[in-house]
């Protein structure tokens, strides 16, 4: 028998008592498990003579050199080195400086760089008039505008584009209507608007801003602007002199025909704003809280504490511990200072637009009449004097002589 065919045949019964002897093992070491609860005792049972012979046979046909083929190692990574991508990008740094950045004419390489060429542009586009974008310069001449020039110790000389006419032109007042959903209010319906308050307030006829209503139905114009109440007296040239605009706008965005006015009709003037009081009045920013407590008794009609008799109360209880400072609820004159039978110890302040603020039940005054206070300043400190069942506030708001009710009007 050929030497290659004896390796082959030993190779294979090697290769065939090595996996037996492989199984004898598993299985000594598994019976050794299961019957002496042991563990590490598995050359114990693989050289007990009936592992013996397997194993010699095993090492004999072992020692036996016949040619083994040993796989392919795979090849090893390629090495890189660390940071090698830093020169690149020094480089990118390097020449990108060098080209966006050496003005033409400063080195020989300025030279070797293409100049940029701007696409063709047909100037006749551009213009004032077109607003096309704007233009690359400009020429006061050529809109007859003569612009003097700075002097010297001005830097620079900042010259505007007039606005083109069509934008400011008066347009004729136009209304939508708008259903007031859960979560609107005056501030936020205006700024989806485009408008300011003022107008969404006057053209609706609004007094309170916090009493708008669901399902509501609003106007709202197509510019800003508010209503004016035609007085007997008035003409197109004493209302457009008054809110600074002029007698061609009011005439076309109220689409006159005449220069003759019916008194009590509401004429649009666009642009003009609501006093800065009534706007405060209506969103109800008007005035400060006095005191901080809870509310005891509202402006209405109540059972009197003392009688039980139904009375209306003119002004809100706000119950604080006895000494809590009271401060004016707006800047203004105080008009009266005293006691009272009813309201005890008492402050009377009068404000402008004919506001009066009354603060009664006082332990302490501390102004007298004819002071001038500041919104926030300290005029007193809270009691129980006069027809009282304990230490509170009594806060009375009047216009024009008449109480309204406080909290329509309070921050």
């Amino acid at each position: 028998m050929k030497r290659g065919v004896l390796v082959d045949v030993l190779s294979f019964v090697g290769i065939l008592l090595k996996h037996i002897t492989c199984i004898y093992e598993r299985l000594a070491y598994t019976w050794s498990q299961r019957f002496f609860h042991t563990q590490g005792v598995l050359s114990v049972h693989t050289h007990t003579p009936l592992f013996r012979p397997i194993r010699f046979l095993h090492k004999a046909v072992e020692f036996i050199r016949f040619p083994q083929v040993s796989p392919k190692q795979p090849k090893a990574p390629r090495q890189y080195r660390a940071g090698w991508y830093k020169p690149v990008l020094r480089w990118v740094i390097v020449v990108g400086l060098v080209y966006y950045m050496i003005p033409e004419g400063l080195v020989p390489l300025a030279g070797l760089i293409p100049k940029q060429r701007n696409p063709e542009i047909d100037e006749s586009i551009f213009g004032p008039e077109t607003g096309m974008g704007g233009i690359s310069y400009f020429e006061p001449e050529l809109l007859g505008i003569n612009i003097k020039p700075a002097s010297m110790e001005s830097d620079t000389v900042i010259v505007g584009i007039p606005e083109p006419a069509e934008y400011s032109k008066p347009k004729l007042l136009l209304y939508a209507a708008y259903q007031i959903q859960p979560g609107d209010n005056i501030s936020n319906l205006a700024q989806g608007f485009g408008l300011n308050q003022d107008t969404l307030i006057s053209v609706n006829g609004i007094t309170n801003a916090r009493l708008l209503q669901i399902n509501q139905v609003l106007r709202v114009p197509n510019q800003d602007g508010i209503l004016y109440l035609v007085r007997k007296g008035d003409t197109l040239e004493s209302i457009a002199t008054k809110f600074k605009t002029t007698v061609q706008t009011l005439q076309t965005v109220n689409e006159l025909l005449s220069d003759t006015l019916m008194v009590n009709a509401n004429l649009f003037i666009p642009g003009a704003r609501l006093e800065l009081l009534d706007l405060q009045e209506i969103n109800g920013d008007l005035f400060m809280w006095p005191v901080r407590g809870y509310i005891t008794s509202y402006y209405g009609y109540r059972s009197n504490p003392f009688t039980g008799i139904r009375q209306f109360h003119s002004g809100l209880d706000i119950g604080v511990p006895m000494g809590t400072p009271i401060r004016a609820a707006m800047s203004g004159r105080v008009t009266s200072a005293g006691f009272d039978k009813v309201y005890g110890n008492f402050v009377v302040v009068s404000h402008h637009a004919g506001y009066r603020t009354l603060y009664g039940h006082m332990s302490v005054i501390r102004t007298k009449s004819g002071d001038y206070v500041g919104t926030g300043e300290r005029i007193g400190d809270a009691g129980s004097t006069g027809l009282s069942t304990g230490p509170h506030l009594h806060f009375t708001v009047y216009k024009n002589g008449v109480t309204v009710d406080p909290r329509s009007l309070l921050k």
